[in-house]
């Protein structure tokens, strides 16, 4: 039974959704589908399944306030110094691959769906827009995202946010109500140009100005009121100059953008952005007719990889036009053929206006949902059809190779050590696998070879015979293993120094028995926590004393970690080192002994010790 709209139950209807909310994005997050699809999740289930709420379409309505919040946040980060940088991937590649995959679109919804070409357009160009949220998630989790092709995902579905604003502006001049006459189109456009200039002037001349008077009276609660004012009044300004409130928010964001509040700014309307947001999803689920679905559940499944496959044809064909290598194009095939989070803002607007019928839209909700949802597939995909590029590899020419010590890998660690030995006028063989890095250092007087320490070959020629120490300095645990194991079996007198990964790869190293281990970061931040504890106020004996205390216990943790398990050992953390005493003790409990010093402060009383 649907919980009522009024009263106490009001506040049930919230408890119903934010529970639903709760519960449903954090799982498809954790399962690799995202918050979206969660959101959608529980609007479906607390909706058409569950029949909880019956109110979905009004929901919607105040729901939407969260995309118009979200599109202002986007105008706050288009400084125009990257959109500069970016251009030509941004304005190029991302244009031609919104036109040509929405008029593709387009032409298919004319075809097969026979519907007029207003509706087909909005159908097009809202399943031309892919979803951000996926795409940067997976870029991120792959750490791609200054790959080459990383970038250029990145401008498109940068040049796909922009599109938003002009394509919800298009649906007023779209819509039935609107296409009466050529004159009233007209009118409408010079009122929409009017507002826009005036909005532009406002933001120039009175946002700076009002934001540094708030922000002198010291009132943050002002400054989120004002944060809000903005977003909500040039929304509303551009909805009833006949455009979309959405469009007014982005044009106040970007006249922002360079403003020395952008960052307040952006944090004060976050969290409304992000709780209103995600209503919106839920909403959007809530309103879904499954009736409709089930009575279209043929054209649904033929509709989703006829969608994924013209975007990916598009995309790849757009990416090598604008010079993508073969294998960056179809990653990005790969990476954008779903729909996205845009296209559900952009159907449920065309619902309003009358250009589409809801049971059109609830069909594409599900069209969109499912293509967002193989999206995890269609990324793993690049393995089978993209050859993974090769690592450039050098000649392994290794004369003159071979001094005592002999260092596997050139990382940030193996680069100080290098310089140190340098300095002594001692000579160091290094052998790492990076071509690039083999050149470069090569370029300051290092004695380098390209080679792969895992090979006993390798090691024999960059000279191990005569080596008395190896410093193993490889950043990857189990490539600095597998070389310490074949050292081990096959130079068994060489002395071996190793970098370790972390504690738990310290301990298995001195059970391997190594000559010594270090873990990177130990030293450096021996030397930070010093720091701090002199600015602290401590002197520089005494904090010396504490961290050669923390040293000390530290080694004995460690062999009583070797001796045992990991866990072994855990009375030496976090106890105080033993201080001296001083030589005379305070007599009354109000003296106090200062950090520089043995000798008391305070009470002149104290007396001698006997």
């Amino acid at each position: 039974m649907a919980i009522a709209e009024t009263g106490p139950n009001l506040f049930a209807q919230a408890l119903v959704i934010l529970g639903a909310a709760v519960i449903a994005a954090p799982i498809f997050k954790r399962i690799g589908l995202g918050t979206v699809l969660g959101y959608l999740a529980a609007g479906i289930i607390v909706g058409p399944i569950l029949g909880l709420i019956a109110q979905g379409e009004d929901i919607l309505h105040v729901a939407e306030l969260g995309v118009v919040m979200l599109l202002f946040i986007i105008g706050l980060e288009l400084k125009p110094s990257r959109l500069w940088a970016l251009r030509r991937d941004i304005f190029g590649l991302g244009l031609v691959q919104v036109m040509t995959c929405g008029f593709a679109l387009m032409a298919a919804a004319m075809m097969f769906g026979g519907l007029e070409w207003r509706a087909a357009m909005i159908i097009g160009f809202g399943l031309s827009l892919s979803s951000t949220a996926f795409a940067m998630q997976l870029l991120e989790t792959r750490h791609e995202m200054n790959s080459p092709y990383g970038q250029r995902a990145f401008s498109i579905l940068l040049f796909q946010d922009l599109a938003i604003v002009p394509l919800l502006a298009l649906i007023p001049l779209l819509a039935p109500s609107t296409t009466e006459t050529s004159e009233s189109i007209w009118v409408t456009l010079a009122i929409a140009l009017l507002a826009v200039a005036a909005l532009i002037a406002a933001g120039r001349y009175l946002l700076n100005p009002m934001f540094r008077i708030i922000a002198n009276t010291g009132a943050k609660e002002a400054m989120i009121a004002a944060a809000l004012l903005i977003v909500l009044g040039s929304g509303l300004a551009m909805q009833y100059a006949g455009l979309s409130m959405a469009m007014g928010a982005f044009l106040a964001g970007v006249l922002l953008a360079e403003s020395s509040y952008r960052h307040e700014l952006e944090a004060d309307i976050e969290p409304f952005r992000g709780i209103l947001l995600g209503l919106f999803f839920v909403a959007v689920g809530m309103s879904l007719d499954l009736s409709v679905v089930t009575q279209n559940w043929l054209a649904i499944l033929v509709a989703v990889p006829v969608v994924i496959m013209i975007k990916a044809i598009m995309v790849y064909g757009a990416s090598r036009v604008f010079g993508s290598s073969h294998s960056d194009a179809a990653r990005l095939a790969l990476l954008l053929p779903q729909g996205g989070e845009f296209a559900f803002v952009l159907f449920s607007v065309a619902v309003t206006a009358g250009l589409l019928v809801q049971d059109i839209a609830s069909i594409l909700v599900v069209i969109v949902t499912l293509t967002m949802a193989l999206t995890p597939l269609t990324v793993g995909l690049a393995r089978f059809v993209v050859s993974q590029p090769k690592a450039e590899e050098l000649d392994e020419n290794f004369e003159g190779a071979g001094s005592d010590v002999l260092m596997v890998g050139f990382s940030r660690f193996g680069q100080i050590i290098s310089q140190i030995l340098l300095t002594s006028g001692q000579q160091a063989t290094i052998i790492d696998t990076s071509a690039e890095r083999v050149r470069q250092a090569a370029k300051f007087g290092f004695r380098i070879y390209f080679g792969d320490g895992r090979r006993l070959d390798v090691l024999k020629s960059a000279g191990i015979g005569r080596a008395k120490i190896v410093a193993i300095c490889t950043h990857n645990r189990e490539t600095t293993d597998r070389v310490v194991d074949l050292i081990k079996a096959q130079y068994p007198e060489v002395k071996l120094f190793v970098r370790s990964y972390d504690r738990t790869h310290a301990v298995a190293l001195r059970n391997k028995d190594v000559d010594y281990e270090i873990r990177e970061t130990v030293e450096s931040a021996m030397a930070f926590g010093k720091r701090t504890l002199q600015e602290l106020g401590f002197d520089e004996a005494m904090a010396q004393a504490i961290i050669d205390d923390v040293r000390k216990r530290d080694e004995e943790r460690l062999e009583l970690q070797r001796l045992g398990d990991i866990y072994a050992g855990r009375d030496k953390l976090h106890v105080k080192p033993q201080i001296p005493e001083p030589l005379i003790k305070p007599a009354k409990l109000g003296v106090r002994i200062d950090k520089g010093s043995d000798m008391p402060t305070g009470d002149t009383t104290a007396e001698a010790a006997p």
